[in-house]
């Protein structure tokens, strides 16, 4: 009974670091914007494709992956110039609709690029698993673990100790008065959307090797990132992440004692109880507003 508990909760570890990264780059958007991305699951997409079609042209693994972020990073970048940047003065719900739209474009058009068929990343440290009290754990779940573990770290010393990350935080309370005092606003979205789609890539490469990749993956991770994000606390990079490791053990202990029907719906059942109970998520700031 052990082995299976340690087992469950190995894989929901796992699976909640993926969508606590796909999460942060809710995060990264919206404390830049407001505005939530949701082709951010596109840009998971589009980094376990590249880096896929990279290393079938023969090209080491290492600089697959580089070259896959870039391009990912590009395309986020793209997607803000051309469609974000032309409608910034509209609502914010004109905005996330657009990001729907991008969405499906990016869907339709990695389609045309590649495939439709599954394909398989090889693990970065091969696949023996490593037996851990009578649980496997896969050598490539250490990596998404670590990895997203750095990233954090990485983020919060942006955020909290660069000039551009403060810059980013403080468009996000107050874009007017960030331009009254020199902050090139439309600037710090561009580089919002590049490193959320950096973000994004990085998560789609380190489960590919778990998780077979194709054209249709972001659609769930990037629901299963946004409740993630919701329920640790939209806007808080660190809450994006516990938010993710709750909803994947969750997950992971219902597929396992329950039924693996159910473990698609626990993630939007955690986030109305969420939104019913704590509206501004387990780590999110209550905001007041005087009037």
């Amino acid at each position: 009974m052990f082995a299976d508990f340690l087992q469950f909760l190995i894989s929901g570890i796992t699976v909640g670091a993926i969508y606590g990264l796909v999460g942060l780059g809710f995060s990264v958007i919206y404390n830049a914007s407001n505005v939530i991305n949701f082709a951010q699951g596109e840009f998971v997409m589009i980094g376990g494709m590249a880096s896929v079609s990279f290393l079938s042209m023969g090209i080491p693994m290492p600089l697959a992956i580089v070259l896959a972020v870039v391009v990912t990073t590009f395309v986020g970048f793209a997607l803000e110039i051309f469609a974000i940047e032309p409608a910034r003065h509209n609502s914010v719900v004109s905005l996330i609709i657009i990001t729907i739209g991008a969405s499906i474009f990016l869907r339709g058009l990695a389609q045309i690029i590649w495939d439709r068929n599954y394909h398989n990343l090889p693990a970065f440290s091969g696949d023996d698993p490593i037996k851990l009290w009578g649980a496997a754990l896969q050598p490539q779940s250490l990596w998404v673990m670590g990895g997203a573990g750095i990233i954090v770290l990485l983020l919060w010393l942006f955020f909290n100790h660069s000039i551009l990350g403060k810059a980013i935080l403080a468009t996000s309370f107050n874009p007017l008065a960030a331009e009254l005092v020199g902050i090139d606003t439309r600037r710090i979205l561009q580089i919002s959307f590049a490193l959320s789609a950096a973000l994004g890539a990085i998560a789609g490469i380190l489960v590919a090797p778990i998780a077979l990749t194709y054209t249709n993956v972001g659609v769930m991770l990037g629901l299963k990132g946004f409740c993630a994000a919701i329920v640790g606390g939209l806007g808080n990079p660190m809450g994006a992440i516990a938010g993710g490791l709750a909803v994947g053990i969750a997950e992971a202990f219902t597929a396992g004692y329950i039924s693996s029907a159910y473990k698609d719906a626990v993630a939007f059942v955690i986030i109305i109880l969420v939104l019913l109970f704590l509206p501004s998520g387990l780590f999110g700031r209550k905001e007041i507003d005087k009037v």
